[in-house]
């Protein structure tokens, strides 16, 4: 019987998901991907992948799980089975550098950011940034790396202590600092390739804020989360968005095979929106949805069904 199979490194995270593919009587199987085999001479099974790796699956102890998720991906891919957020989409996951190339090619403003391999080279990197600026990593997620610097004194005492920490892939994001009016950003949602909704994200407490409900009551699992039940206010969603950005979005997740996406946006204090991140493990904040009566797993888990119901009987080749 062909089934849903939903790939992915962090159990808490799937939770929502597989409420909404029960709710619909939707077969699904999971493949926890931390480590494993795989043998490219063997057929896999048939029906639908929903590929949710995340970036940070490091901090969880899966180091390797991109790596293990990029080969699962290429044999499913070659072996022609239908892939939701494939091989393509996982290089944009895992790299900020690769998200900010994909979305310069379809005219959408970054910040302005310098990518740097190796310690000794960040400070006179930075030299040529305005001030203030910010570090990231590279292969990031949960705010990691997120630091903001006024000098660049303070730059080379960070480098140079304990405190300083490396991106796990080795690439250090030096990055303009964006100056909005007020402390939000946005955060456009997509499913089946197309825009859902749009929340607006109450950056007060944290800029790199997760929705997951996961992320609010895991001890210490975020610094960048909110918790407890303040944090539902944090998230609205902006009912009867609308914005030139979603087309063009739309056009980066079609060029990327994306089919599955949180993208974020900040505007400056002269109304120029900076997009700087495209989350292709993306979660939703079910309370702020309840008061709208959206369901974005709900969304996810009926695209997977009518993904599933157009497989053809013969879809799978040997």
């Amino acid at each position: 019987m062909k089934q849903i199979y939903v790939l992915h490194e962090n159990n808490e995270w799937v939770v929502p998901l597989r409420e909404a593919l029960g709710a619909r009587s939707l077969p699904f199987v999971e493949w926890f991907l931390d480590a494993g085999v795989v043998d490219l001479a063997a057929a896999p099974p048939d029906g639908v992948f929903y590929n949710r790796m995340s970036a940070s699956s490091h901090t969880r102890g899966h180091r390797y799980g991109p790596e293990y998720a990029a080969a699962i991906l290429s044999w499913l891919e070659g072996a022609g089975r239908r892939v939701c957020n494939g091989g393509r989409a996982l290089a944009l996951e895992v790299s900020k550098v690769a998200q900010y190339a994909a979305l310069a090619a379809e005219g959408i403003r970054t910040p302005r950011t310098i990518a740097v391999v190796g310690r000794e080279d960040i400070v006179p990197a930075a030299r040529s940034l305005p001030l203030p600026f910010i570090t990231k990593h590279n292969r990031a997620g949960k705010g990691l790396g997120v630091r903001l610097f006024h000098d660049l004194d303070a730059l080379a005492r960070h480098v140079e202590s304990d405190a300083f920490e490396p991106s796990v892939d080795g690439v250090t994001l030096l990055q303009a600092h964006i100056e909005a009016p007020e402390p939000c950003i946005t955060r456009v949602e997509f499913v089946g390739g197309h825009f859902l909704y749009a929340v607006r994200v109450d950056t007060s407490q944290g800029f790199e804020l997760c929705p997951a409900d996961a992320c609010r009551i895991s001890e210490g699992d975020d610094a960048f989360c909110p918790t407890g039940d303040a944090a539902d206010s944090l998230f609205t969603i902006l009912t009867g968005f609308s914005h030139p950005l979603v087309a063009r979005y739309e056009a980066v997740m079609a060029a990327h095979d994306i089919h599955v996406a949180g993208i974020e946006f900040i505007v400056d204090r002269d109304g120029v929106p900076f997009t700087y991140d495209i989350n292709t493990n993306t979660n939703y904040n079910r309370e702020a949805e309840a008061r709208v009566g959206y369901s974005g797993m709900g969304a996810i888990a009926e695209y997977l069904g009518r993904e599933l119901a157009a497989l053809a009987p013969d879809s799978s080749r040997e």
